[in-house]
């Protein structure tokens, strides 16, 4: 029997953390090739640390973009989370380029030729979920930490937080009585800030963004508020730490209240299906809440390298389904064609559209008029109502 009475922890990280700058400009590589050609091939790691960028990997697309436009565009991107320290500049970080053309074992497996259709670019297990908790949808801890963390960004972006700088973390925990969450019984903020204030300032600077995202009563005790519990916070981002592409999947996802298959999102582009995949689990996951079949749903979905046809489609309601799973599994294949060109061409995903996801999660966002995240649309709601009715 699941337990009722719990506590459970989810952390966020900001735009200006080492691994979400790697995440944010491997994502703005994968949109300029799209924008260039939507057909373009893109599997970009980025390596951050003090005063250096370095981007390597594969890609297929137009020879126009050069080594020098992808400078430019690493530079753009660290300008605008907002790094001007001197570990880090925008301006003058060493960046340096060793993208390579699509291995052609690869391309020969994954793309479309005569009677076969598009495969897999890799194999592999991806895993959607959607639950009751919040409006969006998803789980609550891990939905207020990175409100708490975009909301400050969003202060220091407007210049009305000046102090604080670019790389944070965030983590809270909740009370979960009868399965539902109810309170927060900690929160852990941990900022980048100038050296102007001290560690007091910067508590008292954080806890309205806190107050503002948490229900109201939801607020842990001041004992169990931590603002940057070891102290001093000025020296952060590369130059604190090294960074890395598709370190914080769990970030990305559901905060550990679901499966995570393993592999990253950022610097993919959308035949690469542990990126596509993961997008179909949460969307088909959230249009079966959404639609009042289930209060809680998680999605498997497996491939094979160069298969087009998924190897497996498993749903679990958690005890909360109102149909049988099996048919809605069979529901779900029939609604949705679930190869990797049929999840590209039903959420029109080859368009520039990643670099926004990088930071605060891929997934719990509002789907944008120019196509922006339209795994989040609940478009199928009512179709799987009147599938199994």
């Amino acid at each position: 029997m699941a337990r009722k009475s719990y506590l459970f922890t989810s952390e966020s990280v900001s735009e200006g953390h080492p691994d979400k700058i790697c995440d944010r400009i491997s994502d703005a590589v994968v949109d300029t090739f799209l924008a260039a050609d939507p057909y373009s091939r893109v599997a970009c790691e980025t390596l951050t640390t003090t005063n250096r960028v370095v981007l390597a990997g594969e890609v297929r697309g137009p020879e126009t973009i050069t080594k020098d436009h992808l400078i430019d565009v690493a530079r753009a991107c660290i300008r605008d989370i907002g790094y001007e320290q001197d570990g880090f500049h925008w301006k003058n970080a060493d960046v340096q380029v060793y993208l390579h053309s699509q291995s052609a074992d690869i391309a020969v497996g994954v793309d479309a030729a005569g009677n076969k259709d598009e495969g897999a670019g890799d194999q592999g297990i991806m895993f959607g979920y959607a639950c009751r908790e919040t409006d969006v949808l998803m789980p609550a801890p891990i939905y207020f930490a990175h409100q708490i963390l975009k909301s400050m960004a969003e202060a220091r972006h407007s210049g009305a937080q000046p102090d604080l700088a670019p790389d944070a973390k965030s983590q809270v925990t909740l009370l979960y009585e009868n399965g539902k969450p109810v309170r927060a019984t900690s929160v852990v903020v941990s900022t980048q800030h100038s050296e102007r204030v001290s560690v007091e300032q910067v508590r008292e600077i954080v806890r309205p963004y806190v107050l503002d995202v948490l229900p109201e009563g939801w607020m842990c005790a001041d004992e169990d508020f931590y603002v940057n519990p070891t102290g001093r916070f000025v020296i952060g981002g590369p130059d604190g730490d090294a960074g890395l592409t598709g370190r914080k999947i769990i970030v990305d996802t559901y905060g550990g209240a679901a499966p995570h298959g393993g592999g990253a999102f950022s610097g993919k582009d959308p035949t690469k299906v542990d990126r596509s995949a993961a997008y179909a689990c949460r969307y088909l996951a959230k249009n079966v809440v959404a639609s009042g079949l289930a209060d809680r749903c998680t999605i498997q979905i497996s491939y094979a390298i160069g298969v087009s046809k998924p190897l497996s489609l498993y749903v679990d309601t958690h005890g909360t389904g109102e149909v049988d799973e099996a048919k809605l599994e069979k529901a779900l294949g029939e609604i949705m064609n679930l190869s990797p060109r049929g999840i590209r061409e039903h959420l029109k995903l080859n368009r520039p559209i990643y670099a926004r996801t990088a930071a605060y999660g891929h997934f719990g966002r509002e789907p944008e008029a120019d196509g922006g995240f339209s795994w989040e649309k609940t478009d199928l709601a009512e179709e799987l109502r009147r599938a199994l009715a």
